[in-house]
């Protein structure tokens, strides 16, 4: 069986340049391929396959190519120079500097030994080494990039000293600024602990002598109980003698004149005595309630006077905080930008000549009581007319 296509009896070496996703040509090419060995001779059938591992040879090849052009080639990482250390830059310098001084000896040695010719000719060898030794030492330290760098690293070694410095004062300006924040915190407190043991010590004061008003005033009353108990037992004394003698009567006993006499003289005395006590607890009861009430009323005028001290300072907080709305914070801070505004209307506050300059700017506008001009100034705030009109009020109310 022949083909009309000399094409057409090659196997299909370039399936891979087809798109893998057809699914048709993947399951097709092998029977085709299948197909062609069985009616191909032997001979063209060895002949193309050597011709597909060739084609497959420079297919490997050429893919292998484009590849290596493709891949990215890494980069080569610049070496960045290295500063130079200080330490170096410094034992360099000194290494110099003590060639040249070894440089200038031999040199005056030359010298002074022109006519020695092998001391002379010792010294020169040891100099030409020595200057060699400086040239290579000088090579590095003339390089304007190397004197570059080496100013580089100095210039950054000093920003970070001054860095540091500048850490170091603002930590130690910190540090003051905390202690004083500190300090005057435990001023305040210390100033409102001892407000408060004064505070506690006054109400413990005040707790004792009322203690001790109430014990003296009940040991009072019980005094004037034991007067009036006593008065009592006078009586009953004169009741039981009166009935007494009445009984003694009925028997006949009928007792002498002085007895009665003697009797009423004792009772009397008796009495007297205990009126006198009387009085004298009366005057000390007294005394005592005019000292309780007295107490009182200062305990009322203090609570009164924290009342109105703190409706006082109520009131001036209000009218702080009015003022700061209208006018502003009158505390400002150095910087801000209406500082210089605020201390030219509060400088009357400050100087007794810029006072009397303002009054005598007022007073240029004084006229007569009379006058119908005239007008004294509002001791308040001045509020807004009323409204002109129920439209213009609708507006006022919006």
């Amino acid at each position: 069986m022949q083909y009309k296509n000399e094409e057409m009896a090659k196997p299909w070496s370039n399936v891979g340049n087809f798109p893998q996703g057809s699914k048709d040509s993947s399951m097709e090419q092998p029977h085709r391929n299948e197909s062609m060995a069985n009616f191909l001779p032997p001979e063209q059938f060895s002949h193309d396959f050597k011709n597909s591992e060739l084609t497959k040879e420079q297919d490997e090849f050429w893919l292998m190519r484009f590849v290596s052009k493709r891949r990215l080639q890494p980069s080569e990482n610049k070496k960045s120079k290295t500063l130079p250390l200080v330490s170096e830059v410094k034992e360099s310098v000194l290494s110099v500097c003590k060639l040249v001084a070894e440089l200038t000896v031999l040199c005056q040695h030359l010298r002074q030994n022109v006519e020695n010719e092998d001391t002379w000719t010792k010294s020169y060898q040891t100099a030409i080494e020595v200057k060699t030794g400086l040239q290579e030492k000088l090579k590095a330290l003339t390089d304007s990039e190397y004197i570059s760098r080496v100013k580089k690293k100095l210039g950054a070694i000093k920003k970070k000293r001054r860095n540091i410095r500048r850490k170091k004062q603002e930590c130690c300006i910190e540090n003051q600024e905390r202690k004083a924040r500190m300090a005057e915190k435990e001023t305040k407190i210390d100033t409102w602990r001892m407000k408060r043991v004064r505070e506690v010590e006054e109400k413990k004061r005040e707790r004792e002598l009322k203690a001790a008003a109430d014990s003296v005033l009940s040991e009072v009353r019980k005094k004037q109980a034991d007067a009036k108990r006593s008065v009592d037992i006078l009586r009953a004394l004169e009741k039981l003698r009166k009935l007494r003698k009445e009984a003694a009567a009925r028997k006949g006993v009928h007792p002498p004149s002085s007895a009665d006499e003697t009797f009423e003289h004792h009772v009397e005395r008796l009495r007297k005595l205990i009126k006198i006590r009387s009085d004298v607890y009366d005057a000390e009861e007294r005394a005592l309630r005019v000292m309780l009430e007295g107490e009182q009323e200062e305990e009322r005028k203090r609570e009164n006077e924290k009342k109105l001290k703190k409706e006082r300072e109520k009131l001036e907080k209000q009218q702080r905080e009015v003022e700061c709305m209208l006018f502003g914070d009158s505390e400002l801070p150095p910087d801000h930008p209406l500082q210089p505004f605020c201390q030219y209307y509060l400088q009357a506050e400050h100087s007794s000549h810029v006072l009397v300059q303002i009054r005598q700017e007022w007073d240029r506008y004084l006229v007569p009581g009379d006058h119908p001009d005239g007008s004294s100034i509002p001791q308040g705030w001045i509020f807004p007319c009323p409204p002109s009109s129920d439209t213009w009020g609708t507006a006022l109310k919006q």
